[in-house]
């Protein structure tokens, strides 16, 4: 076997690379028929669409992470509980029925699960930028920002905890449903230099339990012109983020933290480290995600 087929199906993305045996990506193709979109008009079409956008090789398996394997995806695939290790993960993917697309062998990989009943968490997908970010040489504790945020652990070859925070949901909820909506801008970005965001930061990093207590003001704020629409959305990012970084600080011990993400909701988050006080090393995340899938993949069929 010459290479494989790397997939990560998102929520609403899909992206699919060519991986040679020596780890090298000679094609891809990405769109937006994540698995909202496939629940319609399924899996499996979207799959040989792509297959045949790049040409991919006949006798090329497919390894797939992210929500295709979901309760409400192509196939459920069970989690597997902490500590994770890679050869847990790679024993762990699901083989579909031969047939779906042309008679591959396809499999997809499973999330991780703390079974824990006083803590219970679970990942999905998340774990694939683990096994790449592993591969790639990082260890100890990794921050990973998303709608939810994860926190893991990595030691040797495995996944051993992780946590995760609801801080980029919450901020949309509280947003466009709340209260807070009516003093909003519509659309728009946060800058990780924004000083109204910065302001916020500090303030929640220094008492995290403020934070249910400091969200009306930007209500008020608005209403007594205080403050811009800009200013209030700069200032309630700043609240949230901060606040989950206060939480998560006293564990990022002498090894420091890895940040997935450079742009967007992870220079945020780069910004509220440095804030708190750490330097994080930087990872990309698609660079993780090509890498997780190759490390699982050389488990599953000896490449």
């Amino acid at each position: 076997m010459s290479g494989f087929i790397a997939v990560d199906w998102g929520t609403s993305s899909f992206r699919l690379w060519l991986i040679n045996a020596r780890g090298e990506t000679t094609a891809s193709s990405r769109g937006a028929e994540g698995m909202a979109q496939c629940q319609q008009t399924g899996f499996a079409p979207v799959l040989m669409t792509h297959l045949a956008k790049v040409n991919a090789p006949g006798d090329w398996p497919v390894l797939i992470c992210g929500m295709a394997g979901a309760r409400s995806g192509w196939a459920e695939v069970p989690y597997v509980p902490l500590p994770a290790p890679v050869s847990a993960l790679a024993a762990g993917a699901l083989r579909l029925a031969q047939g779906p697309v042309l008679g591959r062998d396809i499999r997809i990989l499973p999330g991780v699960s703390n079974p824990d009943p006083a803590a219970p968490d679970v990942m999905r997908g998340e774990e694939t930028q683990l096994l790449g970010l592993m591969l790639l040489g990082h260890q100890g504790l990794i921050c990973m920002p998303g709608t939810h945020c994860k926190w893991a652990s990595l030691s040797g070859t495995a996944i051993t905890g992780f946590q995760s925070f609801m801080t980029g949901e919450l901020f949309s909820l509280l947003a466009n449903q709340s209260v807070l909506r009516f003093v909003m801008p519509e659309g728009g970005h946060v800058s990780p230099e924004d000083p109204d965001f910065l302001a916020a930061l500090d303030q929640a990093l220094a008492d995290p339990a403020i934070l249910s207590e400091a969200l009306f003001p930007i209500r008020a704020a608005g209403l007594l012109g205080y403050s811009t629409p800009v200013a209030a959305q700069a200032r309630l990012s700043g609240l949230l983020i901060g606040a989950e970084i206060a939480r998560m600080a006293p564990k990022i011990t002498g090894d420091g933290v890895t940040l997935l993400g450079q742009e967007g909701l992870g220079a945020l988050y780069h910004a509220g480290l440095i804030r708190a006080g750490h330097q994080p090393r930087l990872a990309d995340a698609e660079t993780a995600t090509k890498a997780g899938l190759l490390c699982a993949a050389k488990e599953i069929w000896s490449l």
